[in-house]
């Protein structure tokens, strides 16, 4: 049973995703090799459409869209939660920053997560000081 469950929409990744998604497919038409970016756009765009995070009595798990990249951690290897604002250089999607990991769909809000063994990662929310309380709350 989850305790905690929050859903983000990546709404600008999904427009931005459109947009490109219309310029390939128009030039499809005229270059046939545009075909395959035009399905990668579709396909980043359905991935990268939500990110979800839970907390359950054992786990903290996050994933993006429907789940395809599901990722979890035991609660009794997060050491500390602390709410942060990333740069606009930290961008969003998956990708390794000072902090670690981030994994993120929109907004600059997120949570530096910090396990028992020293490694951090963050996770992109727009609730991050309620994503670390919860947490916290759990240690």
């Amino acid at each position: 049973m989850n305790t905690y469950q929050h859903t983000q929409p990546g709404t600008a990744i999904v427009n931005c995703m459109r947009v490109m998604f219309v310029f390939f497919a128009v030039g499809s038409v005229f270059l046939h090799q545009f075909i395959i970016g035009t399905i990668i756009i579709a396909i980043t765009g359905w991935v990268f459409r939500s990110m979800t995070i839970e907390i359950s009595e054992t786990e903290l798990i996050w994933y993006f869209g429907s789940g395809f990249l599901r990722k979890r951690v035991p609660l009794s290897e997060v050491a500390s939660a602390e709410p942060v604002t990333t740069t606009f250089w930290n961008g969003w999607g998956i990708h390794y920053t000072s902090r670690g990991w981030l994994y993120n769909v929109a907004g600059r809000g997120a949570v530096t997560i910090t396990l028992r063994n020293g490694k951090q990662f963050c996770l992109g929310t727009d609730e991050p000081e309620e994503l670390a309380r919860q947490l916290m709350a759990r240690k």
